[in-house]
């Protein structure tokens, strides 16, 4: 798909993340000189098209009060992965669940789920609660906290913009890889 200019103005305002506003949609569609049902539209056949993979969020659990979080894994039976992950990723606690290769024989384990709690006795219930329900226990498993916080940004789709000098560029640009 050759993008449009409207649609590269459209994704050079989203790629920043949406603003924290009840209309979040209106405020890009000002950014990018559209309309709101016409930012909606774009942004789908975006999606669709391929051109953007996801739209996601970015939550600075840190801000609400969340001091610790964990990547639980678990060595999940192939034939059971699927099935687990749905209903886990269903559990409202759990932040992020999918699938990973297996890289044995260091690393056995091919479900992974990230929880954030207020402290790491809550965050350790939660684990309770997931293997307790869905079956769990005795399979290998490892809890990972986090000791510390990295920088979080979504992804960079568009390069920067115009009025960047060039001085600034090619730090921007090497920042998009």
């Amino acid at each position: 798909m050759v993008l449009s200019e409207t649609d590269r103005r459209l994704v050079g305002a989203v790629q920043g993340g949406l603003p924290l506003e009840p209309r979040p949609y209106r405020a890009v569609a000002e950014a990018a000189g559209l309309s709101e049902p016409e930012v909606i539209d774009r942004l789908a056949a975006l999606v669709e098209a391929g051109v953007i993979r996801r739209m996601g969020l970015v939550v600075r659990h840190h801000e609400f009060g969340y001091r610790a979080n964990a990547m639980a894994v678990w060595d999940v039976p192939d034939d059971r992965v699927a099935e687990t992950g749905r209903r886990m990723g269903g559990y409202p606690f759990v932040t992020l669940c999918y699938r990973r290769r297996r890289a044995p024989p260091d690393w056995p384990y091919n479900l992974y789920c990230m929880i954030h709690g207020r402290d790491r006795a809550a965050v350790s219930e939660m684990i309770a609660r997931l293997t307790d329900e869905l079956g769990l226990a005795g399979q290998p498993h490892e809890v990972l906290f986090s000791r510390r916080r990295f920088k979080q940004r979504g992804a960079i789709y568009a390069p920067p913009p115009t009025d960047v000098t060039a001085t600034e560029a090619p730090l921007a640009a090497e920042g998009a890889r």
